[in-house]
């Protein structure tokens, strides 16, 4: 052990440097991953024509607050246009109420060949009576079965027609409307509407340029929510978990640090980052905000209370301490920040350290 005092006093003679010492602290620590990453709208999309076109018309300007629905922009369409109308009129010339009339008429064939059977059935078993009774001719007989079976016979003719037109109408009304339809779906196509309730955070296009199926015409997002997507470093993704605290710090508002928590883990890394997507959201949403903001963030892993700390500096080698009278002292470990360790155990908060030499 004088040994060891000895070399150390030779050592800080020769030097003649003054030795950095202290006592272990008794503190709260946090343990934290650094991550940075970007401030995106919840919800937020880059929103695609699903035609290829010119634009005829912008609805909206960047700023502006639309609703699910609402018409960002058109695209020129005459030719669907008229498409359009033409299935429109065959709606409307195929409808049923537009064909009442034939139905009503038909109806009425019905209700007349009806009445001309039951009166020449009666006529007929009149005829039969009189028959019985030696009256009349046998001819007038057969004339008057043969009427009575012809009107029959024309009677449920009639019927058959009746129910071949309402069926025709029923089918060509139905496949009118149905066309109509998808002539306005494909006409509706030539309109960008809002998927959303937020705001307009950018329009990618001008009146009268040419776009098509995959030319990204705007970006929509929720004005009011905000998503932190952090990136996250593979060696550190197992310590993360949904619901822990997150400590932002934006240069937009510098000196304030406002708290977050993770909400969402993507589990697939990106191989030429070697990152992990990580979301969080706001705790409280700064009163001002915008798509696109960096950030710096904390995320804590933990938080202890009562801890017995050492600045991380007076570690050698993560595991050995080296104490006042020179002696090097191996030390289990436990939290850690950039600039403090715990000791969980080999000294106490008695001991007396120094600083190792580099």
């Amino acid at each position: 052990m004088n040994k060891y005092i000895f070399l150390l006093s030779t050592l800080l003679v020769a030097c003649g440097k003054e030795v950095e010492k202290i006592k272990p602290s008794t503190e709260s620590i946090t343990e934290s991953i650094y991550a940075s990453g970007i401030i995106k709208s919840k919800n937020q999309y880059q929103a695609y024509a699903t035609v290829n076109g010119i634009i005829e018309n912008i609805f909206v300007t960047e700023g502006d607050f639309v609703k699910r629905g609402d018409p960002i922009l058109s695209i020129a369409n005459e030719a669907q246009r008229l498409s359009k109308e033409n299935a429109e009129l065959a709606a409307e010339f195929a409808s049923y109420n537009s064909n009442q009339g034939k139905l009503n008429e038909a109806k009425l064939m019905v209700e007349l060949a009806k009445n001309k059977m039951k009166n020449d059935s009666a006529l007929f078993f009149r005829q039969k009576l009189l028959w019985k009774e030696n009256i009349g001719t046998k001819v007038e007989l057969e004339q008057r079965e043969l009427i009575y079976q012809n009107s029959k016979t024309a009677y449920f003719s009639s019927q058959v027609k009746y129910e071949d037109l309402k069926r025709q109408l029923d089918f060509t009304s139905a496949q009118s409307s149905k066309n109509l339809l998808i002539s306005s779906k494909m006409e509706s196509d030539f309109t960008l509407k809002s998927e959303i309730d937020g705001i307009v955070y950018s329009i990618n296009k001008k009146k009268g340029e040419i776009v098509g199926i995959q030319t990204p015409l705007a970006v929509i997002g929720d004005g009011n929510n905000y998503v932190l997507e952090l990136q996250v470093d593979e060696y550190d993704i197992l310590k993360i978990k949904k619901g822990q605290a997150v400590m932002v710090s934006m240069d937009s508002y510098k000196g304030q640090v406002f708290e977050a928590t993770v909400t969402k883990i993507n589990p697939l890394m990106n191989e030429r980052s070697k990152t992990f997507l990580v979301e969080a959201e706001f705790v409280k949403t700064p009163k001002v905000m915008y798509p696109n903001i960096t950030f710096e963030a904390n995320i804590v892993i933990s938080t202890k209370n009562n801890a017995l700390l050492i600045p991380r500096n007076f570690l050698l080698n993560d595991s050995t301490i080296v104490k006042a009278n020179g002696e090097k002292v191996k030390v289990k470990t436990g939290l850690k920040d950039y600039k403090k360790i715990e000791i969980i155990s080999g000294i106490s908060s008695t001991d007396e350290l120094i600083k190792p030499i580099e």
